[in-house]
């Protein structure tokens, strides 16, 4: 990790841009292939599973059969591990259900919202180098519980065109069935247009890389929903001489192997814990599987040394992570001053990766700077949220007049005589 000392504020943005690819050549990269799916259906879909991941795939439909054999595949221990995941993100996202809201505003005048599904959602899971099993619960659960009718899951297939029997598994657990080999881009332009085999979907979720990322931006120029700009991985954790260095690196290594594109960064408040949690990633690293995918993403990243936890959080909220580590006195006080995050950890015994997989929060989160506006994926997210309004006579004699005026002064006639021919008919 690069060492900065100190720096002055004017530096922080240069200091916390996220590793991208050059934006010109990203983009289209991604148009031509949004292009492809979109003319060409699922024969640009089995073209791009080979081109990508090297697999052949004759059929793109996950048959029950595959499910079937799949389950049968995965470790007890395993499966065990996912259903008490599953378990405590459905408490989670289950309390965050709303009752209506009805509110008379005034005699007469009564009005409500109510919470109604999103019909059809698309759900991308991530493949490749880590197949994020996890992610099918972390968005096939609230899709769910929220009740939408169609669930439509994507994930680029293995070289052998199959789909990790950990990933099938964890959607039959959660009611997801339809399943489709394919990944990447050309797996968002599948549920934002259709093809003879995908369903075209109301809204896509799902983490991925930087093409996946622009891939959900540019449909959402077309008009299809998505989560939020999610691409790749990234991680912050403030830190004073309290932390324990080990904990710190571990988590730092965590959200490293991601992907080379990850970025963590530490912000620290003691020079000498730097120098201790380095030493401890060098010995940490060295026995990862992943170590040279980690090693890279840790080109990418910076430990911050900041004079006290007043400018520590100050460069946070700058950065504004995708996940956030607090390892310091009073954690918690420190967590209320934080205003930029997707998710926040408190103290040396809340690792990352509790909230990647099983404490129950939502692991879909913000990234590049959008938690300055966005919130992680909720129960929310798979719903919209639509206003009633009813007026008995009563309440019209009393607002009529009022909308009349106000209609009047934009000039808005037809407007006006909506309401005055109703209060014509039933008698000022």
């Amino acid at each position: 990790m690069q060492i900065i000392n100190n720096p002055n504020p004017s530096e922080w943005a240069e200091l916390l841009t996220r590793p991208v690819f050059e934006a010109e050549f990203l983009q289209s990269a991604v148009k031509n292939i949004l292009n492809r799916v979109r003319t060409s259906g699922d024969q640009a879909l089995i073209d791009f599973n080979l081109k990508f991941d090297q697999a052949v795939t004759h059929n793109l439909s996950v048959t029950q059969e595959e499910i079937t054999s799949a389950i049968a595949q995965v470790e007890t221990s395993l499966k065990d591990a996912i259903r008490k995941a599953a378990d405590n993100i459905h408490k989670f996202h289950k309390a965050q259900e709303r009752a209506t809201l009805e509110v008379e505003t005034m005699p007469g005048v009564t009005c409500w919202r109510k919470s109604v599904a999103i019909p059809n959602v698309g759900i991308y899971i991530p493949g490749g180098t880590a197949p994020l099993f996890s992610t099918v619960l972390m968005l096939g659960i609230p899709a769910s519980i929220a009740g939408c009718n169609e669930i439509v899951l994507c994930t680029p297939p293995g070289k052998d065109g199959t789909i990790h029997p950990a990933i099938l598994f964890a959607a039959d657990l959660v009611g997801v069935t339809k399943i489709y080999k394919t990944g990447g881009a050309q797996a968002v332009a599948a549920m934002a247009y259709g093809t003879e085999t995908v369903p075209k979907v109301d809204k896509i979720f799902g983490p991925g890389n930087q093409y996946v990322t622009e891939a959900k931006q540019q449909v959402s120029l077309e008009g299809i929903a998505i989560d939020m700009p999610a691409g790749p991985s990234e991680l912050a954790i403030i830190a004073d001489e309290t932390a324990e260095p080990a904990f710190i690196a571990s988590d730092l290594l965590s959200q490293a192997e991601h992907g080379n594109d990850s970025q963590v960064i530490l912000i620290c408040t003691d020079e000498a814990q730097v120098a201790k949690v380095n030493r401890a990633l060098d010995e940490q690293l060295a026995s990862l599987p992943r170590k040279e995918m980690a090693g890279k993403s840790l080109q990418n990243s910076k430990a911050i040394i900041v004079p006290d936890l007043t400018i520590a959080v100050a460069l946070s909220n700058a950065y504004a992570p995708e996940h956030l580590i607090i390892c310091t006195k009073e954690a918690e006080t420190v967590a209320e001053e934080i205003v930029n995050a997707g998710s926040v950890f408190i103290g040396d015994l809340t690792p990352e990766s509790a909230g990647d997989y099983a404490s129950g929060t939502n692991h879909t989160l913000p990234t590049n700077g959008a938690a300055r506006a966005y919130s992680g994926v909720s129960l929310d997210s798979f719903t919209k949220q639509i206003t009633y309004q009813k007026i008995d006579q009563a309440g019209l004699k009393s607002l009529g007049p009022a909308i009349e005026e106000m209609a009047a002064a934009e000039q808005l006639e037809a407007h006006k005589r909506a309401v005055t021919i109703r209060l014509e008919k039933i008698g000022r």
